[in-house]
Order: C-alpha cells, then sequence, then structure tokens
C-alpha cells in the first residue's frame, strides 16, 4: 500500500476509475478543493470514470445536482446511483425477493427522493398499515439527522406489520458541508436489530459494479476504485476483486487526520488492503 500526495502518481496505472462522490468528489454541498480540476487531469489523459454513489436517488437526478455544484456530464464516462440500482430492481422484479415485495409501499425517506419510485408499478402509500413493502431512502440531509433515535416510532410500525424493507442507500452516514448526518443505512441497521427483513442496494455489494464495468469497458485489472469510506467503497471494491484507493479525508479525516500508518491499521484490522491511499482527490 502507497500514501501517495495525489492521483497523478496514480493515474497512469490504469485505464478506468470508478470514483465515489460524496467524499471524494463533494460534500453534498460542493466539491472538494481540486476535484474537478483532478476529474479534467484524468479526462484529458483519456481516462475513463464511471460515478458510482450510494445515492437513494435516481442517477438523473444526481446528475442535475453534480451539474448545479458545477460538474458537467463532459467531466465523467458515466454515472450509477444506488437509488437507480433499487429502482431497477422494483421495476423489474426479476429477483424472487423483490417479486415477492406486493405493489402498496409505504416510502421513508423525504419527497425529493421519491423519483426511486416513478414509474414503477405501485401505489404509495401513507402508513405502514396500507403497506407490502417500505422503501427506505433515508432521512433528509439537508436537515441534518444525526440520531436514529428520531425513527424508532416508525420504524417499529413497519416492524410490526412484518414489512420487508428496500434500503436505496447502504451508507451508515455521510458528512455534508462539514456536518456528520445519518444516512439510509443506519435505518436500515435499526429495522434488522428490530427483527425486519432488509434487502440493500449498492455498496459494498459486488453485485453494483458489474454494470459499472460494463459502462467503463476496461478489465478489472486495469480499473481503480477510489472511495473514502472503508465499510462500502474499499470493502466493496474487495468483494468485487477491483483494485482500490482510498481517500483519508472523507468519512474517516476526523479520526485518521493524514496519518498514512493508523489507516494501514485501520484497513488491516477490517481484512482490506487498498493498494494506495490518498489526503484528497486532488491531482
Amino acid at each position: 500500500m502507497i500514501m501517495s500526495d495525489g492521483f497523478a502518481a496514480l493515474a497512469d496505472g490504469y485505464d478506468g476509475f470508478i470514483l465515489d462522490l460524496w467524499g471524494v468528489i463533494h460534500d453534498g454541498v460542493q466539491p472538494y478543493p481540486g476535484a474537478i480540476n483532478c476529474l479534467q487531469r484524468l479526462r484529458d489523459a483519456g481516462k475513463r470514470c464511471v460515478l458510482l454513489s450510494n445515492a437513494p436517488r435516481r442517477s438523473a437526478v444526481a446528475e442535475v445536482m453534480l451539474r448545479q455544484m458545477g460538474i458537467g456530464a463532459d467531466l465523467y464516462t458515466g454515472l450509477l446511483t444506488s437509488g437507480e440500482a433499487a429502482h431497477l430492481a422494483l421495476l423489474s422484479r426479476a429477483d424472487p425477493w423483490f417479486a415477492a415485495l406486493g405493489d402498496r409501499a409505504f416510502h421513508l425517506g423525504p419527497q425529493r427522493d421519491r423519483n426511486v419510485l416513478d414509474g414503477v408499478d405501485l401505489t404509495v402509500v401513507d402508513s405502514p398499515a396500507e403497506a407490502s413493502f417500505v422503501m427506505n431512502t433515508g432521512p433528509d440531509d439537508h436537515r441534518g439527522h444525526t440520531d436514529v433515535d428520531a425513527f424508532e416510532d416508525v420504524l417499529a410500525d413497519c416492524a410490526r406489520h412484518g414489512l420487508p424493507m428496500v434500503c436505496a442507500n447502504p451508507d451508515l452516514e455521510v458528512i455534508r458541508g462539514g456536518v456528520r448526518v445519518i444516512c439510509a443505512g443506519a435505518l436500515a441497521l435499526r429495522y434488522e436489530q428490530m427483527g425486519g427483513a432488509v434487502r440493500s442496494l449498492g455498496k459494498p455489494d459486488p453485485a453494483i459494479y458489474e454494470p459499472v464495468l460494463a459502462m467503463l469497458g476496461t478489465a478489472r485489472p486495469a480499473t481503480l476504485a477510489v472511495g473514502d469510506s472503508l465499510r462500502t467503497d474499499i470493502a466493496g471494491a474487495a468483494a468485487a476483486k477491483i483494485a482500490s484507493c482510498w481517500v483519508l479525508g472523507g468519512i474517516h479525516g476526523e479520526a485518521l487526520g493524514n496519518d498514512a500508518g493508523l489507516a494501514a491499521a485501520e484497513a488491516a484490522a477490517a481484512g482490506l488492503a487498498p493498494v494506495a491511499m490518498v489526503p484528497a482527490f486532488t491531482w
């Protein structure tokens, strides 16, 4: 494992890059310093980049949000969100687990993330008592929820009615504008503790990497996955047998600083071995 000051030292070794969004390219409010320049440098070097995000919304919606931050579609090859994966799973019902969900969804999340259900043949209901499953897109990150306790009653109501849960974002938390807020994954974890059945779409599930590799058109050995979360980005890449680069300044930044020795120990304790570490996604 090498510690590099920037991405320039890594770029020549790979043809394709799988890039996380939150914690790597932006913080939910604005791009990190140097991130757009790094994307431009990779593009100008002829590298292919697909953005893979555990965002609980459709890819097209995420693309609009990126554009509003000044991150244009010319800077990347493709984009896939966990929300898009959840939408497609509900649309196709090819998986028997999804086929058995029924057609009455209780949405646990803000209205702006309800797009994951758009175009799916189902009815969105107002209460768990009316539903056949719960669609969990997580707390409204704009409100800065920091504790699962606020959702205890609604989760208990869903569990009482035996609703299976689709989790559209496996992340437990993110840093939004410098504030640590909980995500859908934290609600899903609590729901499992209550005895609820959960199916999560997105990293670290290796299945999410297959369509990304198809978008990239690069072989696994020539592909590098870049992310800030040991639990999702680095573990997901390992499960998909793809080399990874750990960005230390994201979700683990407060705990690790830029201490390469401490980071290496944390990765080893988790049974993970990223090929490189960088303080931030800069050139």
